[in-house]
């Protein structure tokens, strides 16, 4: 995981005490602003993921036999989803990233009803992204 970057636990534990959806909003792009910045030269097609309405890099290498998740995009909230992308796959195994239920973990956050449908999607292509990477 980046250094910079909580593990989900503690992000949802965050969220829960957090009320108002504005400071969660909030959150999210701290927590962004927080990564590690990605190199400019994975900002390209490869790293780039597809079905995102902002652009979206993910760059996933394998360390130890775990996954080592980075991530950057050119908004700032987005970038903030990519933050909880690398806290829920980062530092995982290809096996337990196989069994990861990434949905449901993130409908521990409520975001459902408070993203757009096309961040929704983003979010989709995220996971469906990183899900082929830990095969």
């Amino acid at each position: 995981m980046e250094p910079g970057t909580p593990s989900f636990d503690d992000i949802a534990a965050d969220f829960a005490f957090i009320d108002d959806w504005d400071e969660k909003y909030r959150y999210l792009i701290d927590l962004g602003r927080r990564l590690e910045p990605l190199p400019a030269e994975l900002h390209d097609d490869t790293h780039k993921v597809r079905g995102c309405a902002s652009q979206v890099w993910l760059a996933v290498d394998e360390a130890d036999d775990r996954l080592q998740v980075r991530g950057d995009s050119d908004a700032a909230i987005v970038k903030g989803l990519v933050a909880l992308m690398i806290s829920l796959f980062s530092g995982r195994t290809r096996e337990e990233v196989s069994a990861l239920d990434a949905e449901e973990k993130l409908r521990e956050l409520d975001l459902q009803d408070h993203i757009t449908p096309q961040r929704s999607n983003g979010v989709a292509s995220m996971i469906k992204r990183l899900k082929a990477e830990g095969r």
